[in-house]
């Protein structure tokens, strides 16, 4: 686990550690905060994460479902945004202030946020390992219609890096 003692030192914990740095906010997708579908039952599901979640700062989940800001420990805060991912980007840029906002995911949401244009840099980490349907992120998306091209690869020990950037 990142901020742990132990695990692997190299390209892949170098990506990994960098994808941390400089973030000021992030934006999640509702099924990347939980399993929790349709309105909320109550307010018991805290994430996957325990009480110390690792993003340390501001965090935009974007849902259909009005619920309180939910105050974890280590500076994590859950603010649940229901009016689309333009508030949510707002919302975030804002609380980032000169940091970076980072989209932490689902498919869905990182999809949303290409086909608008909003996202200057991916990072795809390709591992050569078959997982199986689930859901498509690039199926139907031209990333070079878009204006996105490849401005760094690096293999990895375990998966080799890809970073797209959006053309100036």
């Amino acid at each position: 686990m990142h901020g742990d003692d132990g695990g692997e030192t190299g390209i892949d914990d170098a990506f990994a550690e960098q994808g941390f740095a400089a973030i000021g906010a992030w934006i999640l997708g509702r099924n990347m905060f939980g399993p929790v579908r349709g309105p909320w039952p109550d307010e018991s599901w805290k994430g996957w994460w325990g009480e110390d979640p690792p993003y340390h700062t501001a965090v935009f989940v974007l849902t259909h479902y009005p619920r309180a800001p939910l105050v974890m420990a280590g500076g994590t805060e859950f603010r649940f945004v229901t009016e689309g991912i333009h508030a949510a980007l707002e919302q975030a840029t804002a609380a980032a202030g000169d940091r970076d906002v980072r989209l932490g995911g689902g498919v869905s949401t990182v999809r949303q946020y290409l086909r608008a244009g909003l996202i200057d840099e991916v990072h795809l980490a390709v591992r050569p390992v078959l997982l199986g349907t689930g859901e498509h992120l690039l199926h139907g998306i031209d990333m070079r219609a878009l204006g996105y091209e490849c401005a760094r690869y690096v293999a990895g020990e375990r998966a080799t890096h890809v970073v797209l950037r959006k053309r100036e």
